[in-house]
């Protein structure tokens, strides 16, 4: 069984399962507690635990692609090492499909559509990650990932570059033969370009169904992408357009010079291409020059003579062309009805390309002919320079020939000014004096805005560690707050937020958690001396408060008032305390005995005393007293509701008279057909709390 089954890296990934493996690590499917999701985790193999310039290599490259954030480039969540099971690994996003490899082995030939559906998507993670600077190394349908949905990851960024300590043809590289790039077969210096030609070998593979070169050996094979000269795709598959084949083509130019530059470009081109499958684009390839005609035997100018990518190229657009043209060309008037309109149509292609031939091979012979001979030749040639690298502003003159720009485009791979390509190209046959050598200049890498990354759930110091990586002098501001999910000492949130634009010197706030927070709630402690127990009990649920505990005490008050509580009123205490209540249980009984002195045999007084208590109001008293009033009280609420909802209790004399929720908008709360007579107070509790005692005063008057 695998070592790393069941086991728990960092004690935060627990690996499932193994789903696949590579020539240097093992990639496995992982359960990530702290955020409760499926991860793919890729673990070094053990051969490479003990190499510290590559693990120094491993965590610096994958890193850098951790900062790619694309949704055709498969995500990069965290580089980490393992102390406890002595583990490098790569945390990534668990993709639910298969490889296009395995794609294109179930379906076969694809069509265009879907070809260039596919393509697409891949050249777009490419322009993202070349425009951060990384470059893949390794474009091939094994390393993307198609989406149940059609959609295309593009995986493994950085991985290439970490396999050899150079650029050079290693064995593990030799596994991607097929697709590698001729500067990458040659050991020469790797850019952006080296990925857009394995783009064009993997379109190639899409519609004709095998890769350009093949062979017994990957050395064999390798050799081949360096001479170049792969066969056309449409000699493979007819029903490849002729537009498609031109993007194919010119992607998998050998000559850097011949290739897109950059995959904005090849984007522009398939989007055109898409919008109009009949386009054919003009890549300014010119045609067969003169002094390559003067040195062509006639007869032999189509059979003996090799032809450049480029000039292949032309030539199937021109055919393309002509056929086109002839489609549209409408029928004489007076012909015969043809018996198949397809093969009328292919046998006028036919004629005027041998037309286009007969021209050009009389073109030929005048040439020579005027010229002097094949052996003549024109004493009116220069060579052609290379320009390509150099700098514009510091070229020399070339005698007999002009230097012209044509155009200035963005390059990352070259400084500001430098020529990055030219036409005719160095290398190509020697040209007539007076010619012009048309180039492109190159305006420097292009000005990339630079976004703040996604740092929510990263530890603080790897958050500006990121951050300082952008070399803009940024400030930090830390702020800490609980949060209920997000581990103490990882960011919550930024300010400014992902994705968001980053100017030099800029403040960015990172709120920092302090972890989980048991917060409990607290509140003031109403007054309950004087009360009823069973108000009491209810002003204490009101609050929030438990069930209270009873402690009965002998008391003048009459039974069941409160008379006491453990807790002073007004002190703010947790709402889960259990409050003591001390409950009157009446006047304590007399202990003294009874008198034991002889009656006195004095005759009563008949005098009255001053006084005589008694528990009924006397008949005097009772004509006296006032009567009872009836009346609607109003309890003014102006200013004094701050929120909605909240809880009003009204108490008179202990007893509640009103309990309710009231909004800001309340004005007020009348109690109605209220009685008492001289000045009674009502206590006013909002949210628990008594807020102020209103005075009453019930008289006939009213």
């Amino acid at each position: 069984m695998d070592k790393y089954i069941g086991r728990l890296l960092d004690n935060r990934y627990e690996i499932l399962e193994v789903i696949g493996t590579g020539g240097m690590a093992v990639v496995y499917k992982a359960h990530c507690h702290r955020l409760n999701r499926l991860v793919a985790i890729k673990i070094l193999k053990d051969d490479f635990l003990e190499d510290e310039d590559f693990r120094r290599r491993f965590h610096a490259e994958s890193q850098a692609v951790a900062m790619l954030s694309h949704p055709n480039i498969v995500s990069v969540y965290d580089v980490s090492t393992s102390i406890s099971v002595e583990a490098d690994y790569i945390v990534m996003e668990l993709i639910e499909g298969i490889t296009l490899k395995q794609y294109m082995e179930k379906k076969g030939v694809l069509n265009w559509k879907e070809t260039l559906h596919f393509a697409m998507q891949i050249a777009k993670a490419l322009e993202h990650a070349h425009s951060r600077g990384i470059v893949h190394r390794d474009i091939k349908p094994h390393n993307v990932m198609v989406l149940k949905n059609g959609s295309v990851k593009v995986a493994d960024f950085g991985i290439a570059r970490m396999m050899s300590k150079g650029d050079t043809l290693t064995k593990e590289a030799l596994g991607s033969v097929h697709y590698i790039s001729p500067e990458q077969a040659k050991g020469g210096r790797v850019d952006n370009r080296s990925d857009i030609y394995s783009l064009g070998v993997v379109m190639y593979e899409m519609m004709t169904g095998r890769p350009p070169y093949e062979g017994d050996a990957p050395v064999a094979v390798a050799i081949q992408h360096i001479n170049g000269g792969a066969v056309m795709p449409s000699t493979l598959n007819p029903n490849i357009p002729g537009g498609m084949e031109q993007i194919i083509m010119k992607a998998m130019a050998n000559d850097l010079s011949d290739r897109y530059p950059t995959a904005t470009q090849m984007l522009t081109d398939m989007d055109e291409f898409r919008k109009d499958p009949t386009l054919l684009f003009d890549y300014n390839i010119p045609p067969l020059d003169e002094v390559t005609r003067l040195r062509r035997d006639p007869l032999t100018l189509d059979t003996n003579t090799p032809k450049t990518d480029a000039q292949k190229v032309e030539e199937r657009a021109q055919a393309h062309r002509n056929r086109r043209a002839a489609e549209k060309t409408p029928p004489p008037r007076k012909r015969e009805p043809a018996t198949d309109s397809r093969s009328s149509r292919v046998a006028t292609a036919a004629i005027i390309a041998c037309s286009v031939v007969a021209l050009i091979a009389i073109g030929v012979f005048l040439v020579i002919l005027l010229g002097g001979g094949i052996t003549g030749g024109n004493p009116n040639t220069v060579e052609v320079p290379q320009l390509v690298g150099k700098y514009y502003d510091a070229l020399k003159a070339y005698p007999g020939l002009k230097i012209q720009v044509d155009n200035e485009v963005y390059d990352s791979s070259s400084e500001a000014g430098q020529i990055i390509n030219q036409l005719p190209s160095f290398g190509s046959p020697p040209v007539e004096e007076g010619t012009v050598i048309h180039i492109t200049l190159s305006k420097g890498p292009e000005p990339q805005s630079i976004m703040m990354q996604n740092l929510v759930d990263l530890p603080e110091s790897r958050a500006i560690e990121i951050l300082d990586s952008q070399s803009l002098g940024l400030k930090y501001e830390i702020k800490e707050e609980h949060h209920e999910t997000i581990i103490a000492g990882n960011v919550i949130r930024t300010d400014p937020s992902a994705e968001a634009p980053l100017t030099s010197g800029q403040t960015v706030t990172l709120w920092v958690s302090l972890g989980a927070e048991d917060v409990i709630e607290e509140k003031k402690m109403p007054n309950l001396v004087g009360q009823k127990l069973d108000m009491a009990i209810n002003i204490l649920k009101a609050y929030g408060f438990p069930e209270p505990e009873f402690e009965d005490v002998y008391s003048y008050q009459d039974v069941g008032i409160v008379v006491g509580q453990s807790e002073d009123k007004d002190t703010k205490i947790p709402i889960n305390t259990v409050i003591t209540l001390q409950v009157s249980k009446g006047p304590e009984p007399t202990t003294e005995p009874p008198t034991t002195e002889p009656p006195t045999t004095e005759p009563p007084t008949t005098a009255e005393p001053e006084s005589i208590p008694t528990e009924e109001p006397t008949e005097e008293e009772l004509t006296t007293a006032p009567p009872e009033v009836l009346k609607n009280v109003t309890i003014d609420l102006s200013g004094e509701i701050t929120q909605d909802n909240t809880q009003l209790v009204i108490i008179r004399d202990g007893v509640e008279v009103y309990n309710g929720t009231v909004s800001t908008d309340t004005p007020n709360v009348v109690l109605y057909n209220q009685s008492g007579y001289g000045t009674v107070s009502y206590e006013v509790y909002l949210d628990g709390e008594l807020k102020w005692t209103e005075k009453v005063t019930f008289t006939t008057d009213e």
